[in-house]
């Protein structure tokens, strides 16, 4: 029975040696996916996929040449789209690896729930990917310029989207995740950050021109898409994107300015932003109070101030806390305004704290949203001014009268 036993476990064993992952495939046999992008054009979905060359992105690779090459396909659905893509790659595109998805303005006007649908369905895509929309061009076009800092254009984008939105407030990441989220949640519609082209010309891509220090196109992040839902609607610029990332909590870091009475400005460095958003109701009527902490350096100053006097301190705080109220006050009122759509999450404050007052609101928030007040309360702290007390200007102007 001992040497049953033993014969029966020596089995189990050896078999192990010869199991595999049922699903296994050989990297030669895939073509790695960085980035997607898709557009409308007529009644057919144009899929283009940036598929990694192996080769050109290898650290021993001396032949100098593109690191990824493009596949296109247009069908009437999505899902045609993407398998007729094997129609041109001699390899099954692989999914888990991409980073950007770029839509186009025409499929994000028409409703972009259906694209994340079948994205976020495949078990084999991962969701942390950012997704964009394309600003004045075509989607395909963004994933068409190399960069020249990454070899993979598209993990050039995700690399600066992440750095813009961590030190530059008018632009946020929004992941494949928390999009999706944003869709399903209540009183809260989402907002994407736009790429656009510029120098746009004709691209010689002879040897010449890698050599050159100055690539004559480059892709810059302008603006935030803004949602009704999963429909596009229309763009906030620079000033606002700042104000919407404020209200909302997504300040890392920024820079701001102030003019002085001498028409030059002082510049701050913004190190901490903390935003708490409360609803309460006064005579059973919502109201959205939003309160901003703000810790920042001096960081320029190009103006005639004495900056030890602790008043002009004081006055430069309430100033800049002054100008960012304002600022997030001005956001609100063009979006209530213009768009009559909450990307700030006001419906879902109300939703969470008042849950009995959202059921009645609910079924025509966009028009109580219109309408709805808004309290501000900035405080705005100087840690410090840097490493010299005063500018060298108006320390050489000092010094004149010794």
């Amino acid at each position: 029975m001992k040497r049953v036993s033993t014969a029966i476990l020596v089995g189990c064993l050896v078999m192990t040696l010869f199991t595999g992952c049922w699903n296994r495939r050989e990297l030669n046999e895939l073509g790695i996916l960085s980035g997607a992008a898709i557009d409308k054009v007529g009644d057919e979905y144009q899929v283009a996929a940036q598929v990694v060359i192996p080769d050109q992105v290898s650290m021993r690779s001396t032949k100098g040449g593109t690191p990824v090459t493009m596949y296109k396909a247009s069908a009437p659905t999505l899902f045609e789209a993407f398998r007729k893509l094997t129609t041109t790659s001699p390899r099954k595109i692989y999914t888990a690896q991409i980073r950007v998805l770029v839509l186009g303005e025409s499929i994000a006007r028409e409703g972009i729930a259906k694209v994340m649908d079948l994205l976020v369905r495949n078990p084999e895509t991962r969701t942390d990917y950012v997704v964009v929309i394309a600003k004045n061009t075509e989607a395909e076009n963004v994933l068409k310029v190399l960069t020249p800092l990454e070899k993979i254009p598209a993990d050039s984008l995700f690399d600066s989207l992440d750095t813009a939105a961590k030190i530059w407030a008018p632009i946020t990441k929004v992941t494949a995740d928390k999009l999706v989220d944003q869709f399903t949640a209540k009183g809260i519609n989402p907002v994407l950050p736009g790429v656009g082209i510029i120098n746009e010309v004709h691209i010689d891509k002879s040897s010449s021109f890698m050599e050159k220090i100055d690539y004559p196109i480059k892709l810059k992040f302008s603006g935030l898409a803004v949602f009704r839902k999963d429909k596009f609607v229309g763009w906030l610029g620079t000033n606002e994107g700042r104000g919407y990332n404020y209200i909302t909590n997504n300040v890392e870091a920024s820079v701001n300015n102030l003019p002085c009475q001498d028409g030059n400005l002082l510049s701050f460095e913004i190190i901490r932003s903390t935003t708490n958003m409360k609803s309460r109701l006064v005579n059973d009527e919502p109201i959205i109070e939003i309160k901003l902490e703000i810790e920042a350096n001096i960081s320029e100053i190009s103006c005639d101030i004495d900056i030890n006097n602790p008043h002009n301190i004081e006055v430069l705080e309430k100033n800049a806390a002054d100008k960012i109220e304002k600022l997030m006050q001005h956001t609100v009122q063009l979006v209530q305004k213009k768009y009559k759509v909450d990307i700030f999450g006001f419906g879902q404050s109300i939703y969470k704290n008042y849950p009995d007052k959202w059921k009645l609101l609910e079924k025509d928030w966009d028009s109580h949203f219109a309408n709805l007040k808004v309290a501000y309360d900035v405080r705005f702290h100087i840690r410090t001014t840097g490493m010299t007390t005063n500018t060298l200007e108006r320390t050489m102007k000092e010094n004149q009268y010794d």
